[in-house]
């Protein structure tokens, strides 16, 4: 009974041994036919490229193409401030004492030359006024009494003594009317309003220029010295721009070169220029000089003096190996571009499998940027000219091709 028994059991044991290999055996084959030769070849590159298909490359928007060889300006970095020039700011100052008894403008309102901003009450002009038609009035007779004398000079019967006396007389008469005549105008009273009698205890300040009315450092009521400041008009229609050029890169900023500035305190707003002016001086112990650059504002942006600025000089262009601006990815405080590491054609579609390159960045203009890679890179090298976006994304968030 017992060899009878195993008689059943061997062969059963037999058939599941069997059975059990030919299920092995079946799923190899299979896996083979869903993953294709040339895939496998791609990935085998590196462990850290990406692969894409044409297919998927095109969904996603990426195109890759030749580092292009491109005629980018040449730039030299300066900092520096927006500026006047002197003959556009004016302090408002008084050439007489006396005591501010009306104040006619505020704080950044818009002026004209010759405007009145101030009127300053003035005790010691009225004596002014009283000895200029003093004056006038003994310039009469000493008038009178010069033509006499050159009446009778010229009739031969006067004598050259009292001639000579009354010319003497008329012209210094003359020059005082005339010195009077000036005080009152600097003073912005005019004598033909004295000659009429109106006599005026005050005089008013006018603005020198046009512009806007910047700090006003006086209050109505308050007594002023001569020579005193009370406010402030600034013309900023010829505003420019003083940079600051370092010893090293002096030699190659010329006038008429072209200037880009960016606002660095304004979002970052970009204005344009060029270079007007260079000093030849350096400034204290900074070995650096001033270069003046005129501003195109003609969208009549508000600028304001004082406003900080980066500037970029175009000293000149050269071709370099550059990239769209969009092809450069930052990370980690560094910069890197996509290019191809290899490309593999299957029968029935092309793989590319891309691989991460650092480079340092330089001249950037017309939406290209200069690129400088860190390491030699392969000749007639490709790289990602679009969706380089996509592809770091893809590199950070793992491996997946779908």
């Amino acid at each position: 009974m017992q060899i009878q028994k195993y008689k059943y059991i061997i062969p059963a044991l037999i058939i599941i041994s069997v059975g059990t290999l030919a299920a092995c055996s079946g799923g190899s084959p299979k896996k083979e036919n869903d993953s294709p030769q040339v895939l496998t070849n791609v990935r085998s590159t590196k462990p850290d490229d990406i692969t894409l298909t044409e297919a998927q490359m095109k969904n996603v928007g990426i195109e890759i193409g030749p580092i292009a060889q491109k005629n980018l300006d040449a730039v030299i970095k300066a900092n520096g401030q927006l500026a006047v020039p002197p003959q556009n700011r004016a302090d408002v100052s008084i050439l007489s004492g006396g005591v501010i008894s009306r104040i006619s403008v505020l704080e950044g309102q818009q002026v004209k030359r010759g405007q009145v901003l101030a009127t300053i009450s003035n005790q010691d002009l009225i004596k002014i006024q009283q000895d200029y038609l003093a004056a006038k009035s003994n310039f009469t007779y000493v008038q009178a009494e010069f033509n006499r004398q050159r009446q009778l000079q010229d009739a031969g019967a006067g004598t050259g003594k009292s001639f000579q006396s009354a010319q003497a007389t008329y012209n210094a008469e003359f020059s005082r009317i005339k010195a009077f005549e000036s005080q009152l105008r600097q003073l912005n009273i005019t004598p033909g309003r004295i000659n009429n009698g109106n006599i005026v205890s005050g005089f008013p300040v006018v603005s020198p220029i046009t512009g806007t009315v910047g700090k006003i450092s006086a209050n109505t009521g308050a007594f002023v010295q001569p020579g005193t400041s009370i406010m402030e008009v600034v013309d900023n229609s010829k505003i420019h721009c003083d940079l600051t050029v370092f010893e090293k890169d002096l030699m190659q900023v010329k006038l008429g070169q072209k200037v880009n500035f960016q606002l660095t305190n304004q979002g970052d707003m970009m204005i344009t220029g060029k270079i007007n002016g260079i000093n030849k001086s350096f400034e204290n112990e900074s070995k650096g000089v001033i270069v003046h650059a005129e501003i195109d504002n003609r969208q009549h942006k508000n600028l304001i003096p004082g406003m900080y600025v980066t500037a970029l000089i175009s000293v000149g262009s050269h071709p370099v190996p550059a990239v769209p601006v969009e092809a450069v990815i930052r990370s980690g405080g560094r910069q890197y571009i996509y290019i191809v590491a290899s490309e593999e054609a299957g029968p029935n579609k092309t793989s590319f499998a891309f691989k991460k390159a650092e480079v340092a960045t330089g001249v950037m203009e017309l939406g290209y940027i200069e690129i400088k890679p860190m390491t030699s890179l392969p000749a007639n090298a490709k790289a990602a000219l679009k969706g380089a976006f996509y592809l770091e994304s893809k590199a950070e968030g793992g491996s997946d091709d779908d």
